[in-house]
């Protein structure tokens, strides 16, 4: 490619279990999460390391990922994607209790970003590798003429996976179709 890619596009994002034993990172009971309206992520990382030697910086130690934020808006998240990532148990009455007894678990977190460039047009997997949702709010507004589009926002924090080199994020090499893209999410989420 003779320019840079442009994003285009977000969609497919998936959801699964982390655990982690000895170094080992794995995913269970992955799922999709909803369909994707946005995505934005954005980074901490601690600061960098100088060192000054004849009066200017001579070395420099980059700064480390410390944490991230996941804010992802979805059309509104699907009853077992939402049970997974906010450790719901079952409705025992008719309804799902949000209390003190749940234990919202981490969560690996993949999706689509569409990008084009020269005209040409591609699909990247990406997979956040260690998230833990926030209790999502609730945003509803009645209809009036014309149906007005609710969406539900989620918001995560981003961890450092527990594997030898803290690995935080992936980002899949670009794939000719969206089809493509979403296989390689799933095969890493191990989801059939």
């Amino acid at each position: 490619m003779a320019n840079g890619k442009v994003c285009t596009g977000f969609s497919k994002p998936y959801v699964a279990l982390y655990s982690a034993t000895g170094g080992t990172v794995t995913y269970s009971n992955g799922q999709a999460l909803a369909r994707g309206v946005s995505v934005s992520v954005s980074v901490d990382q601690g600061d960098d390391n100088n060192f000054y030697a004849d009066n200017i910086v001579a070395e420099t130690e980059s700064g480390k990922f410390t944490s991230g934020e996941l804010s992802l808006t979805v059309d509104g998240l699907l009853a077992a994607a939402e049970k997974l990532i906010m450790g719901l148990g079952e409705a025992t009455d008719g309804f799902t209790d949000y209390n003190d007894d749940q234990e919202v678990p981490d969560v690996g977190i993949g999706f689509i970003a569409r990008y084009m460039s020269d005209g040409v047009t591609t699909y990247v997997p990406v997979i956040l590798l260690r998230c833990q949702f926030q209790f999502p709010g609730i945003d509803a507004a009645t209809q009036e003429e014309t149906i007005d589009w609710q969406t539900q926002d989620l918001t995560a924090t981003i961890k450092k996976a527990e594997d030898a080199k803290n690995t935080w994020k992936k980002v899949g090499t670009d794939e000719n179709t969206e089809a493509a893209a979403e296989a390689k999410i799933k095969t890493f989420f191990s989801i059939q």
